[in-house]
């Protein structure tokens, strides 16, 4: 079976007729998962503050970056280029007690180059003081202009808070301290840390905390509307879904559509990597679907189950054939058709991906079982389904799941846009050639990750 199209894979089982390609359901009862669901949904509890255990666990999954107490300057100094992914572009910088050939000089010249070191010191063996791993991250937040707004009766309304007297601090830091503080960036739970004498050396939950709030500024932390446990997760859930449209990628999707008339795959997604969650592997998986009253009913269900979640919305494309026997099609807003030479049509279909990050792995590992309880289609008239079920569900991690099966992606990047078509691994390498057959220079990302088993099985050629 070659790749597919989330779309194609419902439409292939579908009335002639089908557009919008919802699938009927009824409801009844189905399995019991959780012996008591008024239990479960009490259980789950939303934890809005990120936590220095979660930065530590992000910045050790995402960056190999492990914090140890004592950390030097040198040492805060990489990890601020590694974190914010900054390497040097230019070979211009020069410091009077950092060489060239010195292992600090990259990520200090990195930071240098993106004004977040000035002067010609950097004095890498020193010990690091809380306040200033503060006055680096003003600067790499992107606050420095801001800061350098705050008149003195600002700055010592804004210190009052960390009962710092402003008289003690140069008015730079003065306001890079309080702009810090109005901001966020440095959060209550750091304050008596910065509090401290000006030489105190910070922990590394300090440190962590510190970088990860960085990032969390930079938008180059995690994205997510919010919790399956917020009150206004669905309004936030419709809202993106409302306001998604089908994504264009001209380039891409001209040498994809070559590959679907040639029937080198059966279809292909187009995503925007801007959305994507940026979720830790280990507890994400991602859940894909077209309608937008499946995803709520799908936060619902995931709420009753005790199961908590952060949640993303991820919008993507399916192009797939559509059949000229199908009937005649019409585009709109969110469906797009176009004929090719022997009379079929490839059609573009608005979808989504719904990126989750469990607060556990058991609830990660819980998520299989109870898809295939209430959103797995068996047959016409199943009841106890939620709405527009699928025969054959699609979600998928990049780590290895019990249960689940490894199918390989096929993917083609360019800018912020890529197209992906998954198959099974022996069909990967074919896939991959016959992109570069059509187009030489393009570059194919080939790798496995793990899938459920009815999604296996429609790549394996079951339609049900």
């Amino acid at each position: 079976m070659l790749p597919f199209s989330t779309a194609f894979l419902q439409k292939s089982v579908l009335r002639k007729s089908v557009i919008a390609w919802t699938l009927a359901v009824s409801v009844v009862a189905s399995p019991v998962l959780y012996s008591s669901t008024s239990d479960a949904a009490t259980a789950v509890v939303a934890q809005h503050e990120v936590s220095a255990s979660e930065y530590s666990q992000f910045l050790q999954s995402k960056f190999k970056i492990s914090v140890n107490n004592g950390v030097t300057r040198g040492q805060y100094i990489q990890d601020l280029a590694t974190a914010l992914q900054l390497t040097p572009e230019k070979s211009e910088a020069k410091f009077t007690d950092v060489p060239t050939s010195n292992k600090w000089y990259n990520a200090a010249a990195a930071l240098s180059e993106n004004d977040i070191l000035s002067g010609t010191t950097v004095h890498p063996n020193q010990k690091l003081d809380a306040r200033t791993a503060i006055y680096f991250a003003v600067k790499a937040a992107g606050l420095k202009e801001l800061a350098y707004t705050y008149p003195p009766a600002k700055v010592k309304t804004a210190l009052a808070k960390l009962s710092i007297q402003p008289s003690t601090l140069s008015t730079q830091a003065g306001q890079e301290l309080a702009v810090a503080v109005d901001s966020g960036l440095l959060p209550k739970s750091l304050y008596s840390s910065v509090q401290a004498a000006h030489t105190a050396s910070p922990s590394a939950t300090f440190v962590e905390t510190v970088l990860g709030q960085v990032l969390k500024f930079k938008g180059q932390y995690k994205h997510y509307l919010g919790y399956t446990s917020d009150d206004d997760i669905y309004a936030k859930l419709q809202d993106a879904y409302n306001t998604s449209r089908l994504i264009q990628a001209p380039e891409l999707q001209e040498l994809a559509n070559k590959a679907l008339e040639e029937n080198l795959v059966t279809g292909y997604n187009v995503k925007d990597n801007r959305y994507e969650a940026n979720f830790i592997d280990s507890l994400s998986l991602n859940y894909g679907h077209d309608d937008i009253k499946h995803a709520v009913q799908l936060i619902g269900l995931l709420r009753s189950e005790g199961i908590s979640a952060k949640v993303q919305f991820e919008p993507k494309t399916s192009a797939f054939i559509y059949l000229k026997e199908w009937g005649e099609p019409k585009s709109t807003e969110d469906y797009h058709v176009s004929q090719i030479a022997n009379g079929n049509y490839i059609a573009n279909a608005k979808e989504y991906d719904l990126a989750f990050e469990f607060a556990n792995t058991a609830d990660k590992n819980k998520f299989q079982k109870v898809i295939l309880a209430y959103a797995k289609k068996d047959s016409e008239d199943q009841k106890g389904l939620i709405y527009s079920s699928w025969w054959q569900p699609l979600y998928y991690s990049q780590t290895a799941l019990k249960d689940y099966d490894v199918i390989s992606n096929n993917k083609i990047t360019q800018g912020n846009y890529y197209v992906q078509s998954f198959s099974l691994n022996d069909k990967s390498a074919t896939v991959a050639a016959g992109f570069k057959a059509l187009d030489p220079s393009v570059k194919v990302d080939r790798y496995q990750f793990w899938v459920d088993g009815p999604f296996f099985n429609y790549l394996n050629g079951d339609s049900k």
